[in-house]
């Protein structure tokens, strides 16, 4: 399945209801460098620079849906505590509704604290209480569940083994869901995947199926018979083993491993640089269910949940993907890099390239008759960085700046002409006498100008400066404009000297 076939499916794709039912975690990330060697023992000083709250477990499932504007709701447990108001807090800023968890006094909210030195994760601090919720406390966990269940599309069970999803709340679960028709999707823990029976699809990593099977997968061929174990041996549908930097391995079986037409392969891995793996999985399952909820046929699920997956781990810490973000990146997959762009489509690839941790550059001009110079120039404004949008003034602004008579090429000639540059990404236009909406618009990394503007004021330096980034003036080459090109073209012909006989 190819980008532009999924960049049409995620286009059309609804905002569908998920229900999540798991363990609620806080992730907390506390960032800073490393100077030197305490002397109290042989162990590094985190100088401390900055500290975040996030979404974890089965929140940061419920924080990748509504990245993607699924309407969702939560059911798990936590704590009468400080954390746990961190959490509701959390939950109640994305739009997740929480009405149904439980604040219990006899254990902690679950947190996991990770301390982060020059990028790296140095250590981290775990507080928890895994026992297993009490018969009384799963009770009301699931009061009400059949009616929850009735408003979603699908529901995901979110294990990371803190006793949220005991067997008493598993089996209440896939029976309401299975009875509802409402395919419930597991992202299971432990070895004992009987407990999931009668679920729809499994989503165990690589060494979460070797320990399931007890056995070694070391090779992509080992897939397709393990895929078919899990599956017999959990009595589900489906199941998708996430294998890191090797993609994903997927079968789909209705009925069983061994009933009816298959749909079965392997997604390569996209290839991104990875900075942090944490929190991958629930960027999967959370695709995944979003796909089924919504009707997507299995394999474009699975495409998509790739997708996503590449993204995220691009990004530090526990984190989500957006529709604008995943559209881009299949968006680039599907056209030419250098196309001309509506403001839709160059928000859609500006989220991908921040996705992606990519530079952005901006310029802008009229551009009416391209010359040496100004290839020159935007070759030096790419050199900037990653990627270079270009804005170009439209045939009104240009007569206005310009007199009567310009432009030369109407807009449209000019912006094709640009897009076909190599080094540039993304054309657009803009209407304004200056391009200060659109730099806010697009809000670069690096704004380049020409040098000759060194004394005129740099149009949006303020706002690119405040937010982070930087002005840059380029070099013009000499002797080169479009002015001067106009005034030679519109200059009488010489007489040419008269031949003698």
């Amino acid at each position: 399945m190819n980008e532009r076939e999924l960049a049409t499916r995620l286009e059309n794709l609804p905002r569908p209801r998920v229900l999540i039912v798991g363990d609620l975690i806080l992730d907390r990330y506390v960032w800073g460098q490393v100077e030197r060697i305490s002397p109290e023992a042989p162990i590094p000083v985190l100088a401390a620079r900055a500290t975040e709250a996030r979404l974890g477990g089965a929140g940061n499932v419920a924080a990748n849906l509504r990245a993607m504007e699924a309407e969702v709701e939560i059911l798990g447990v936590l704590g009468a505590d400080e954390r746990g108001a961190n959490l509701l807090e959390l939950l109640h800023k994305i739009g997740v509704e929480h009405a149904g968890l439980l604040r219990l006094a006899d254990r902690p909210t679950t947190e996991k604290t990770r301390m982060l030195g020059s990028g790296a994760q140095m250590l981290r601090v775990d507080w928890e209480d895994a026992r297993a919720l009490s018969a009384a406390d799963a009770a009301r966990l699931v009061q009400g569940l059949e009616a929850r269940v009735r408003r979603a599309g699908a529901v995901v069970l979110s294990d990371y083994g803190k006793g949220v999803l005991c067997d008493d709340v598993l089996r209440v679960v896939i029976e309401v869901a299975k009875k509802c028709g409402v395919p419930v999707l597991v992202d299971p823990k432990g070895s004992d995947y009987a407990r999931y029976h009668g679920a729809t699809l499994l989503t165990p990593n690589r060494k979460e199926a070797e320990e399931a099977l007890h056995r070694r997968l070391p090779k992509l061929a080992d897939m397709s018979q393990a895929v078919r174990d899990l599956i017999q041996t959990a009595g589900v549908e489906a199941a998708v083993i996430t294998l890191g930097p090797d993609g994903m391995y997927y079968l789909f079986a209705r009925g069983g491993a061994h009933a009816g037409e298959a749909s079965e392969g392997h997604v390569g891995t996209v290839a991104r640089a990875v900075f942090d793996v944490t929190g991958a999985g629930d960027t999967v399952i959370a695709h995944l269910a979003l796909g089924l909820a919504a009707g997507l046929e299995f394999e474009a699920c699975v495409h998509l949940a790739n997708q996503a997956a590449g993204i995220v781990v691009g990004k530090s810490g526990a984190a989500s993907v957006t529709r604008a973000e995943l559209a881009a990146v299949l968006d680039r997959g599907a056209k030419d890099p250098g196309s001309v762009c509506t403001r839709a489509e160059l928000t859609r690839r500006i989220a991908g390239w921040r996705a992606e941790k990519q530079r952005v550059v901006f310029t802008n001009g009229c551009f009416d008759v391209l010359h040496a110079g100004h290839v020159a120039y935007l070759r030096e404004a790419r050199s900037n960085g990653d990627v270079l949008v270009v804005g170009v003034n439209d045939d009104a602004s240009v007569k206005r700046l310009k007199g009567d008579g310009r432009p030369i090429n109407p807009l449209a000639d000019r912006m094709t002409v640009l897009a076909a540059l190599q080094m540039v990404d993304a054309v657009t236009s803009f209407a304004d006498d200056t391009p200060l909406e659109l730099v806010q618009f697009v809000t670069p990394d690096v704004l380049v100008k020409g040098e000759d503007w060194a004394d005129k004021g740099v149009v949006g330096r303020e706002w690119v400066e405040r937010h982070g980034g930087k002005v840059v003036l380029a070099k013009m080459l000499p002797g080169r404009s479009t002015s001067a090109i106009v005034e030679k073209m519109r200059a009488p012909a010489a007489t040419p000297p008269t031949r003698k006989s």
